[in-house]
């Protein structure tokens, strides 16, 4: 997509602190899910809040038992209002997300029997995407008895709490 100086100088940027997002319930309904994300900034006094979220990734690929998508943890989230060549402005809801690698190709843990995963490469570790591919929260926890040091840099793990709710359970579990 081409964007001309003119769209540029028109256009709106607007930046949010959370977005709701509709998953499927157990028995079809909808429910609707809370993502915060407050980048830098506190969140009701206490420390910076930037939630893990599930993003569909490209068509293909699988994940093993992630189902085609991957947590990640938001960073930032805004809209921008583009001018169009009608002379209407068009929204585009993105977000920025520190991004995850799942270990054992997404596969269940033989021991844990959850999936774990660990930091992206620094030249991927952050990317733009659209909300259109959030599909819900994650609940992700750090892995702290496995942070090992490879030379000075330390790799973080995580674990992926597929127990958290009865939706994440049945993706996870009954693929």
């Amino acid at each position: 997509m081409y964007i001309s100086d003119e769209q540029l100088h028109a256009m709106e940027l607007c930046i949010y602190d959370g977005i709701k997002v509709q998953v499927e319930g157990l028995g079809g309904e909808r429910i609707s899910q809370i993502c915060r994300c407050t980048g830098s900034q506190s969140w009701r006094g206490g420390d910076r809040r930037n939630d893990w979220v599930w993003v569909k990734q490209r068509p293909g690929r699988c994940y093993g038992a992630l189902n085609g998508r991957l947590p990640w943890q938001l960073q930032r989230l805004f809209k921008i209002k583009l001018l169009n060549e009608d002379g209407a402005f068009v929204e585009y809801w993105l977000a920025l997300a520190l991004t995850t690698i799942p270990r054992n190709s997404g596969n269940l843990d033989t021991i844990s029997k959850f999936v774990q995963g660990r930091k992206a490469p620094a030249a991927v570790a952050s990317q733009g995407f659209s909300l259109r591919n959030v599909v819900g929260c994650a609940h992700v926890i750090l892995e702290i008895a496995t942070i090992s040091k490879t030379g000075d840099r330390w790799k973080e793990r995580w674990i992926v709490n597929s127990h958290i709710d009865l939706a994440t359970w049945n993706d996870v579990y009954n693929w």
